[in-house]
């Protein structure tokens, strides 16, 4: 059998999150023309149609879909092996994005392994919700984002992924999920109040909406007692025993329990972590490397010992 041409899929992948075969062709410095050729000969080679027509444009079959995703596989496992080989020390700058509720958890172990591989490059790490963070990606402000991701459609969210346009985005690539948690202070019992007091994101954002929507659904009544898309803000309100507040699992601080139906709040929809990339413009070989490290620290991340004094974490 004949291997598939990986520059072929390279294309394809950016076609997939450019939308477009204009935009894929100014991504892999091809002409639109080739682009179009390149798709044409892949489609020949898997023996079926990657693309149908959908109004002036195209969109992807069902078997485009499942090509795509071995696509990224191995467009990606390519990329990071060859970077692995070349990377030496890099000098030079990459500058990666991630929401605060993320950066205490993932920072120490992404920012430890790139450092030192690499001593004389430069990070500068921004602290924005996703929506803001996808717009920093869209405009090449950032190299890389850490993102909370949802489908459309989902109420899944948060501060980390403030807004409900983030969701659906293209160009995500997730690489972990976590359960999303009712939290309170394992020192109060604020949790019994009626009604149920919370500390949450702006009204925009996805968590926000999902926990006031469970709450309904069991019949509970609720009030926004504190309001932030600072997580640390969030995480002391609901520590000193003001405020009901959901996180990820891996954001799950000591002093604070996991609240479940027993204690009257229904299960939330999971909380879906992805990477961003900023594809236009000159290749950076550091933000490849980078991108390597996050996606091993997140899917190696363990949540053993975390939030002692949170039972019942292991079986949520």
């Amino acid at each position: 059998m004949h291997p598939l041409d990986i520059d072929q899929l390279r294309s394809l992948v950016a076609i997939a999150e450019s939308g477009s075969f204009t935009r894929a062709a100014e991504a892999v410095h091809k002409t639109q023309s080739a682009v179009s050729m390149q798709m044409k000969r892949l489609e020949e080679r898997i023996g079926r149609e990657i693309f149908v027509k959908a109004g002036r444009g195209v969109r992807l079959t069902e078997d485009g879909e499942r090509l795509l995703d071995y696509a990224r596989r191995i467009v990606r496992l390519q990329t990071e092996c060859l970077a692995t080989f070349d990377e030496g020390d890099l000098p030079g700058r990459v500058r990666l994005g991630l929401p605060d509720d993320y950066a205490d958890r993932y920072l120490p172990e992404i920012l430890g392994r790139f450092a030192r591989a690499h001593p004389r490059a430069e990070v500068t790490v921004v602290c924005e919700p996703s929506d803001m963070l996808a717009e920093r990606i869209a405009d090449g402000d950032i190299d890389l984002a850490i993102v909370t991701e949802a489908k459309t459609g989902s109420k899944t969210g948060g501060r980390a992924g403030s807004a409900a346009r983030g969701a659906g985005r293209r160009g995500v690539e997730t690489i972990r999920t976590e359960a999303l948690l009712w939290v309170t202070s394992s020192r109060h019992a604020v949790h019994r109040e009626e009604p149920v007091p919370l500390a949450l994101g702006r009204p925009a954002c996805n968590w926000r909406l999902a926990a006031i929507e469970a709450l309904e659904r069991g019949g509970r009544q609720s009030r926004i007692l504190f309001v932030s898309w600072n997580s640390t803000a969030v995480g002391a309100a609901v520590l000193a025993g003001l405020a009901v507040s959901v996180l990820p699992e891996s954001a799950l601080r000591s002093g604070m329990r996991v609240l479940g139906p027993q204690d009257g709040f229904a299960p939330l929809p999971a909380c879906r972590i992805g990477l961003m990339r900023h594809r236009a413009g000159e290749p950076n070989p550091l933000a490849d490397i980078l991108a390597g490290h996050i996606r091993q620290s997140l899917d190696n991340l363990a949540l053993d010992g975390l939030a002692p004094d949170a039972p019942g974490l292991a079986a949520e």
